[in-house]
């Protein structure tokens, strides 16, 4: 796994598969395995750029970097620093809020000015709706979590006396960032939904349509706030849609690649 030293202190570990268009694909709260099968689809036919967040499965996070517009910049950084354009964009859960910040700040007038070209978000966190709040998966044992997560409880429940020593300490390690990120607020930054106007990028947001964490109306208000959005509900998914329903998530970013390619 090649890595980039986007700042003398900040070493980025990322996968580099593929040939073609480049995609960049940002991992949720659940680490980079959340993405393994993205990735190897997408890889089929796109250039892949995985990274793994900084202070996710011990990967080196530098103390000055607590906030996802760090994390947005820095991939923004990597992407200049690969001499990468017509970028798609997607992010997944956590990483769609840090894709949303990235968009922000890629040149947000249009392809012509920056790098991105394509933003995909899916079950995406990162904006304040009212009535509509994100809900805590700190606060959810395995079950409630598999309940708020999974279209099919039963496959996303596992139970905690069967995780090995080794994972648990990556997890918490990985939650621990995330408490970093929520800033004693929230899985969301109250100013970025007026800031997603500026972003003129083609923008497709996907929702698993039994996410209980993130609802689906939840998803229809961050699309909204997008000039130049399409929203796609996938049926039977929650928000663990990459892995129970991985073909209709494929189809949906397939199309969405191709239909924004730049020239």
């Amino acid at each position: 796994m090649p890595t980039a030293d986007v700042y003398p202190d900040l070493p980025i570990a990322y996968t580099d598969a593929g040939s073609g268009r480049p995609v960049l694909v940002l991992h949720g709260g659940g680490g980079p395995a959340t993405v393994t099968g993205l990735v190897a689809h997408l890889a089929r036919h796109a250039r892949v750029i995985a990274p793994v967040h900084p202070g996710w499965n011990g990967a080196v996070r530098p103390a000055w970097m607590t906030g996802v517009d760090d994390y947005a910049l820095a991939y923004l950084h990597l992407l200049e620093d690969l001499g990468l354009r017509d970028v798609l964009v997607v992010g997944s859960s956590l990483g769609g809020w840090i894709a949303a910040e990235l968009a922000v700040r890629a040149g947000a007038a249009g392809p012509e000015t920056g790098p991105v070209t394509g933003l995909v978000l899916i079950d995406a966190v990162g904006i304040e709706v009212d009535g509509e709040p994100v809900v805590d998966a700190e606060s959810l044992d395995s079950r409630a979590l598999a309940e708020a997560t999974w279209h099919d409880p039963r496959r996303g429940y596992v139970d905690p006396a069967k995780v090995p020593a080794e994972l648990r300490a990556v997890r918490r390690a990985n939650t621990e960032t995330i408490r970093l990120l929520k800033a004693g607020r929230g899985l969301y930054d109250p100013k970025l939904r007026r800031r997603l106007g500026r972003v003129r990028v083609p923008t497709l947001v996907i929702w698993g349509e039994s996410d209980r964490l993130v609802t689906p109306a939840y998803g229809e208000v961050y699309a909204a706030a997008f000039p130049d959005a399409r929203f796609a509900l996938v049926r039977k998914a929650g928000h663990a849609v990459l892995l129970e329903q991985p073909k209709a998530v494929h189809a949906l970013v397939d199309e969405h690649l191709r239909q924004t390619k730049a020239g």
